[in-house]
């Protein structure tokens, strides 16, 4: 359950009990406000995302539906958010779990209808019970529902319910929604563009995971497994406060470096080989998202030197271009020049670079975008065009910067290159005079990186190996 203490500015500094930053109800009310000005007429529906069976009869930890959270703060499944702009009395309602002492006693504690309008401001809050009960209510009088359909086949049934009754007695009374209308591209640009609260929420997510991979950086060697980079770095989330990773951690050595989304982790890390990490926190729900790749041992081979250095060159060229008034695509043109300039020098590449890109040749090397949005979604929500052209980049925009390599046993390549797979990423928010890496604390430089792996083996206080 999100604080609603007051936000926090002070510069992050990662001690024991230390306050952290949360966000105000104000900044949820602000929110509302501004999505109500953009409604117009009719009523917009977000329903709490469903709970997920693990096994039986246990579920998945429960994380609420991003757009619920990011316009109320709650995050109780079995809720539903109504917003109105038209309605006399009731512009912002909740549905929510009533009161339970018993059940309360094994799950922990609800807000109910009375807590759920004391706590988030609402103007009205009913137990979920009550839902179709209450719901036609305030659907009599508008024509027109905001619901993203998809989300929920069951949510998503009674919205059409609510349709079918109302189009049944439309001739007859005249009244009554009879379209469904998606929100979604009204909040994608609200969420695009971070406050000043977010940002720091953002900057402070972003130094939690940059400690996290920096333990992972002190304490690996050869012959640990990636499941304990992994619970070094996630024990580092959790240490400072984050609700959980804001994905499945990435810990891949040798050839599972070269693997995108590899997140079974449990192999036993070689000699001589590259680990490539990507692993970010997910705090007061919104994301950070880092990449990092070093060797095992501390030492990088000549090849693999060679490989890092490009991608590297590639990321901080194609930093470079984060300002305002940037298209979006030219960050990943930016990083893909350089790139393609490193693998025709080493030979991994032929041909004039025009014809390489035309035909995708890179494709077997670097087969993915440079960058994403950023925020309470991991791959955050908004446009990377506008009118079919490349969106501009505008402050408040938080965005990733992540070109790689990847070479696994190709037998077009030399054997030296096989197995080596480096991707570089940061998370950098745009400003009105360029960009802030939000991510700076996290090691990149091959130097820096020599330097701080392993560095506390003498300490005996790396974890033993199983």
């Amino acid at each position: 359950m999100t604080s609603i203490e007051s936000f926090v500015t002070q510069p992050i500094s990662f001690v024991e009990n230390q306050k952290r930053p949360v966000l105000s109800q104000s900044v949820y009310a602000k929110r509302r406000k501004d999505f109500l000005e953009r409604l117009g007429k009719g009523v917009a529906i977000f329903a709490s995302a469903p709970t997920s069976i693990r096994s039986n009869d246990t579920e998945y930890r429960y994380r609420q539906n991003s757009d619920l959270y990011y316009l109320t703060g709650l995050t109780e499944p079995e809720s539903v958010c109504l917003l109105m702009p038209e309605h006399p009395d009731h512009k912002f309602v909740l549905f929510v779990r009533p009161r339970n002492p018993e059940k309360e006693i094994w799950d922990g504690r609800r807000f109910g209808p009375e807590g759920a309008q004391q706590h988030f401001q609402a103007d009205a809050a009913y137990s979920i019970e009550k839902l179709d009960e209450e719901l036609p209510k305030y659907l009599e009088k508008v024509d027109s529902i905001y619901y993203s359909l998809g989300q929920d086949a069951r949510f998503d049934q009674r919205i059409i319910n609510q349709i079918k009754y109302f189009r049944s007695i439309r001739r007859r009374n005249g009244v009554g929604p009879y379209t469904v209308i998606d929100p979604v591209e009204i909040l994608q640009e609200m969420r695009l563009i971070k406050s000043f609260e977010e940002q720091n929420l953002m900057r402070y997510s972003a130094n939690i995971a940059a400690q996290g991979h920096i333990a992972a950086m002190e304490q690996v060697k050869p012959g640990m497994y990636e499941f304990e980079i992994e619970a070094i770095i996630e024990n580092q989330f959790r240490r400072y406060g984050a609700l959980a990773p804001a994905y499945n951690s990435i810990v891949g050595s040798g050839l599972n470096a070269t693997i995108l989304h590899y997140v079974e982790n449990n192999r036993q890390i070689q000699d001589n080989e590259l680990l490539l990490v990507d692993a970010g926190a997910e705090y007061e729900y919104y994301c950070s998202d880092i990449t990092r790749t070093y060797p095992a041992n501390g030492r990088f081979t000549k090849a693999q030197r060679e490989i890092y250095e490009i991608v590297l060159a590639a990321q901080l060229a194609a930093i470079k271009e984060v300002k305002p008034g940037v298209a979006f695509d030219d960050i990943h043109k930016k990083a893909l020049d350089v790139i393609i300039d490193g693998l025709l020098d080493l030979g991994l590449l032929s041909g004039e670079k025009e014809e390489i890109i035309k035909e995708k040749k890179h494709e077997k090397f670097f087969m993915h975008r440079t960058s994403h949005w950023l925020g309470v979604d991991t791959h955050d929500v908004g446009k990377y065009k506008v009118e079919n052209e490349s969106r501009h980049l505008e402050p408040g925009i938080i965005l990733t910067v992540e070109p790689g390599i990847y070479i696994g046993e190709n037998p077009d390549v030399p054997i030296k290159y096989h197995n080596i797979g480096v991707r570089i990423e940061d998370d950098l928010l745009v400003t009105s005079q360029g960009a802030e890496i939000l991510t700076a604390n996290a090691p990149k430089q091959i130097n820096e990186l020599e330097n701080i792996i392993g560095r506390r083996k003498s300490k005996n206080e790396t974890l033993s190996c199983m």
